[in-house]
């Protein structure tokens, strides 16, 4: 998919000034030629149609900032599929690209706006040549043939069944982080993939969350304590983002390793972020970004440790469903390191952590 042209400081700054009012006149226009389609959803729509199309806007950053397309292309190739699954036509979610594109070129310097709206239909593009194809779903390690029972348990909101089932993997001598890895991951992949489809409810995929996020408790506490080996480590998922189970399930493997672990939870604000590695001086930081819009915030969390800290700078390990998807974001988030899972995180820490 390549790379783009990107935009200057004040052309960013232009067209952040400029989104809020980029949601309204889109939101108006598109209600005004295609509302008669949208009555089914009531009163919802209007406001589910502003939430999209705020969405196109905040995945359109990282490509105007850093010259990667691919992200965005990929988040209109999944929200094509969800749209597609509540039965809403993909040249609905392609007009919207082109009265962005009409929009900020009619309200930037010629320049800017031409490069703005030269984003937007590059990514209409390639969103239009995928057509309702599918993103693959990330890559899970081998699942266990516990996944669909602990899957079923999570979507029926049944806590002690899913916990159950742990308990029987961890009595059969399996570890919490092997059973993390091959059970809870894969099923909320495919819990994930059931939400995009329109096959479960936003309550049910949130539900399931919250028992994960029990069980992995629990889990824990039934784990054996190593021995601490003096190594720290801070935890956050950046400003912003908010999906924290893949970020718990790291924090477990690096105490269970026998790390001292500060595991802050999601959407950590960065200024708090820095001020916590300051005062207690870990060894390394971990920081998670799910989104490829949440770039500019670990990018942000690093240059502040790095003005702080200069050559004392803890290293930074990086990861996160965004890098899953797209290696160029590893790179332009200026970090030491990335993990695409919990022990291969823990193997590369203890590298990098020996040859400071």
């Amino acid at each position: 998919m390549g790379t783009i042209e990107t935009l200057s400081a004040e052309g960013l700054q232009r067209f952040l000034l400029l989104q809020a009012d980029a949601v309204d006149a889109v939101s108006e226009r598109f209600y005004t030629e295609h509302g008669a389609f949208y009555e089914k959803f009531g009163s919802r729509g209007r406001d589910f149609t502003r939430q999209d199309i705020a969405f196109h806007l905040e995945f359109l950053r990282p490509a105007l900032e850093f010259g990667m397309l691919r992200p965005m292309v990929d988040y209109l190739c999944w929200l094509g599929g969800v749209l597609a699954a509540r039965g809403i036509p993909l040249d609905h979610l392609a007009l919207s690209l082109d009265w962005l594109a009409e929009f900020f070129a009619g309200k930037m310097a010629a320049a800017d706006g031409a490069l703005v709206a030269a984003a937007l239909r590059g990514a209409r593009a390639q969103f239009l040549e995928a057509g309702a194809a599918p993103i693959a779903p990330p890559i899970s390690p081998a699942p266990w043939p516990q996944v669909s029972i602990f899957e079923a348990a999570l979507l029926a909101g049944k806590p002690r069944e899913a916990l159950a089932i742990m308990n029987g993997c961890l009595d059969e001598g399996k570890n919490l982080v092997e059973f993390e890895l091959h059970v809870i991951q894969p099923a909320l992949y495919q819990i994930g993939e059931k939400w995009e489809t329109n096959r479960i409810s936003v309550a049910q995929e949130h539900m399931a969350t919250a028992i994960v996020h029990s069980v992995m408790s629990v889990g824990l506490l039934r784990s054996p304590p190593p021995a601490p080996n003096g190594r720290r480590l801070v935890l956050a998922c950046v400003e912003g983002n908010q999906h924290s189970v893949g970020l718990r399930m790291v924090a477990d493997a690096f105490q269970l390793a026998g790390w001292e672990v500060q595991y802050l939870g999601a959407n950590v604000p960065s200024a708090a972020l820095v001020a916590q590695v300051l005062a207690w001086k870990p060894d390394l930081v971990g920081l998670s970004m799910s989104l490829a819009q949440q770039l500019p915030a670990v990018r942000a969390v690093i240059a502040q440790l790095q003005d702080q800290l200069g050559g004392n700078r803890p290293p930074v390990i990086v990861g996160g469903l965004a890098f899953n998807r797209c290696n160029q974001l590893v790179v332009a988030a200026n970090a030491d390191a990335f993990n695409a899972d919990a022990p291969t995180a823990v193997r590369a820490a203890e590298r990098i952590v020996s040859a400071v």
